[in-house]
């Protein structure tokens, strides 16, 4: 079953701000599943907190966002 999120509850679980949270959507490091209509909500999902939980072991490891993203980007693209 999957989980569903908004922005505050998938910062809560995943330790990040909503502040980064943001920040990394603007770079395209997440992706929102979608937003309502009327208040125009962010919505996540699992996904969205299995590729945070990735950024988060790469930051520990030193890389760069630009690497994270690189890597992230090779990841989809072999799929």
């Amino acid at each position: 079953m999957h989980s569903i999120y908004l922005l505050k509850d998938l910062a809560a679980i995943s330790g990040c701000s909503t502040h980064t949270l943001k920040f990394y959507l603007r770079m395209g490091l997440i992706k929102e599943i979608g937003r309502t209509k009327v208040t125009n909500v962010r919505y996540f999902d699992d996904s969205s907190h299995e590729r945070l939980k990735q950024i988060r072991r790469m930051r520990r490891q030193k890389l760069t966002l630009k690497q994270i993203q690189a890597q992230l980007d090779h990841a989809e693209d072999t799929r």
